[in-house]
């Protein structure tokens, strides 16, 4: 099974309030953001923090699990690995996705899957016209390194680690905004 973790349980310092609820043509934003990955994987993990209980109210109705954080201050290496630890035995792969990053292209998932399936490779990340960024698919073989993350450290490092187990997928689109201040938030709304 392709699992998601999907990263919710940040501070939105910069931002002054909480991101993933504000309002994006009618639905939060972190809403878009799961919608757009529940048909591509057989289980979603919303990691949250001190917002818990508005995000799961942003996500009712939807066929996800949460996982919270229980010290989002520690930072984006913490939620993944609360993440890690709450994936079903059985899950093979997992896409780790943003909360606050509502409009992936819509074919960046499908374009991960079919990399990973067709190289083999224990990661398969975008490039959007050469950035890399997110989300990022990652095979059991990591899984361990996911696991032991911790603070400010992110999947990145995993990534970066070992770049010949990393397949690249193209993508020709400029890298999706995730909304981390007021300006990106009104660049968001007229896209």
């Amino acid at each position: 099974m392709i699992a998601s973790i999907v990263l919710a349980a940040g501070f939105a310092r910069r931002m002054g309030r909480q991101k993933l609820l504000l309002d994006l043509r009618g639905k939060p934003v972190v809403r878009w953001s799961v919608e757009a990955i529940l048909p591509h994987v057989g289980d979603v993990v919303v990691v949250t923090g001190q917002d818990d209980a508005a995000v799961r109210a942003a996500l009712d109705g939807l066929p996800v699990r949460v996982a919270v954080n229980p010290r989002p201050q520690a930072g984006q290496g913490s939620s993944i690995a609360i993440g890690m630890a709450a994936l079903k035995p059985w899950t093979a792969a997992v896409l780790i996705a943003l909360g606050d990053q509502p409009r992936v292209p819509e074919g960046v998932i499908p374009a991960l899957l079919r990399t990973r399936e067709k190289t083999g490779k224990a990661i398969a990340a975008p490039v959007y016209r050469g950035t890399q960024g997110t989300p990022v698919l990652f095979g059991g073989e990591v899984f361990a390194e996911l696991a032991a993350l911790g603070g400010d450290v992110g999947a990145r490092a995993v990534v970066q680690a070992r770049p010949e187990r990393v397949a690249r997928v193209d993508v020709d689109a400029p890298m999706p905004l995730d909304v981390d201040t007021p300006e990106d938030y009104a660049r968001l709304r007229v896209q």
